[in-house]
Order: C-alpha cells, then structure tokens, then sequence
C-alpha cells in the first residue's frame, strides 16, 4: 500500500491525541467501547512485528499515557484490552501498524467479534 492511500499516514487528516517521538495515539472510529484509543507508529510498517525496539517501547509508553488520561476522563473504567490484530486472518483491516487500547467497565458484555480495525 501506497503510503499516500494509507489513512495512518495522512495525519493531517486525523485528531491525534497525543504523541511522542515514534507514535501517535487517536480514538478508533469504529469504537467497540468509549474512548476506545489506537496507538499507530509514525512509520509506515504493516504490522507490529514489523516495528523496531525503540518504537516498541515508545508504543508502550504512549499507551500507559493514554491509560491514565482515560481514567481520569471517566472513572467507570477499571480494565484494559490491549492488543493488535495481524494479517488479514486476524482481522486487520488497516495494514498499518496500530495497538488497540480498549476501556473495559465492570458489567459489560463481551467484545463483538468484528471491527476491532
């Protein structure tokens, strides 16, 4: 994919909410739970695996930013699903490297099986 085509790459077109120097964070548009937050790489790579150590870690910071700015926001969520789909049987729709940070509350009910990209 073309890096012109690829909507992670077009930031412009895009509300970040923050961002370090390898990342950036945005909420999903097809949210299977409020606030539910996407941590994409500035670089354009595929998947996760593709990504290096140093955006590894910065991912990881960047999200424990966006996990507390989340509590603070609303205080109702007391969990986290934190994960990547890779490959098209996955289920990654956008083949651009991005980790799901999802707001999990108490008594919900499962997460629906489809849009998590």
């Amino acid at each position: 994919m073309s890096h012109q085509i690829c909507i992670f790459c077009r930031t412009s077109e895009l509300t970040i909410l923050t961002e370090n120097s390898a990342n950036f964070a945005i909420r999903d548009k097809f949210p299977v739970r409020p606030l539910h937050t996407l941590i994409i790489p500035k670089r354009h790579v595929t998947d996760i695996f593709a990504t290096d150590a140093q955006e590894r870690e910065a991912i990881h910071e960047l999200a424990m930013q966006c996990r507390e700015a989340i509590g603070t926001e609303d205080a109702s969520v007391s969990g986290f699903n934190f994960g990547s789909n890779i490959g098209r049987a996955a289920g990654q729709k956008i083949f651009h490297a991005h980790v799901h940070l999802i707001p999990r509350r108490l008594g919900e009910v499962e997460l629906p099986a489809a849009r998590l990209d």
